[in-house]
């Protein structure tokens, strides 16, 4: 019986021994929200304001140009009238005709010209965009980095990330640390005072 007792003692040691290592190998994790981390960076905010006014500035040239061509559009109405006017001579219904066929032609041109460089403006600034929110994405996964490393993290997952069938990657991880609050405390240590969270 003692040496039954000898041989479950040495046999519950190794098991610590190995519960230990494993536990040692899995290391210390982490979790993070990137979602909530890029929406609540100050710098996220600022270049959405950025994107906006730019935006808002293509769309009022496009206004302009649209108010131009309805106004030429009124002068066509106008125009028609004339040209189905049986009141009128035929040489000069046939010249309203001519003029009406020339203003047509001008329209049409001048919608298709602002609808070329409304597709132009609006696709280069979406592309700038997506530019500039890769490019905070990588300051925040470097921050996320530099935080880990200082903390000793070995692991950061980031919860927030979905599958294909929009179930979330990480369902569960036991004794992680959520470190979203501590990373947008300090990515926006230098923010200015006024600056909000942006948009969704």
């Amino acid at each position: 019986m003692n040496r039954n007792f000898k041989f479950f003692a040495m046999f519950l040691s190794m098991a610590l021994v190995g519960m230990s290592q494993l536990t040692a190998q899995v290391g210390k994790i982490a979790t993070v929200d990137m979602q909530q981390l890029f929406k609540e960076y100050h710098m996220t905010t600022e270049e959405q304001e950025k994107f906006n006014v730019e935006f808002a500035r293509i769309q009022k040239e496009n206004n302009e140009r649209l108010t131009g061509i309805r106004d030429l559009e009124e002068s066509l109405r106008t125009l028609k009238k004339e040209v189905e006017d049986p009141s009128l001579a035929d040489n000069v219904r046939q010249q309203k005709r001519q003029e009406f066929e020339g203003k047509l032609d001008d329209a049409k041109a001048l919608d298709r010209e602002r609808r070329e460089y409304l597709n132009r403006r609006t696709r280069a600034l979406e592309l700038k965009k997506s530019a500039s929110m890769r490019g905070l994405l990588e300051e925040i996964r470097k921050h996320i980095e530099d935080y880990a490393k200082g903390e000793d993290f070995d692991y950061v997952f980031d919860k927030s990330g979905l599958s294909s069938n929009q179930v979330p990657f990480l369902l569960y991880t036991k004794d992680a640390t959520d470190i979203t609050a501590q990373l947008i405390t300090t990515l926006n240590k230098d923010a200015p005072a006024d600056s909000a969270p942006a948009a969704e």
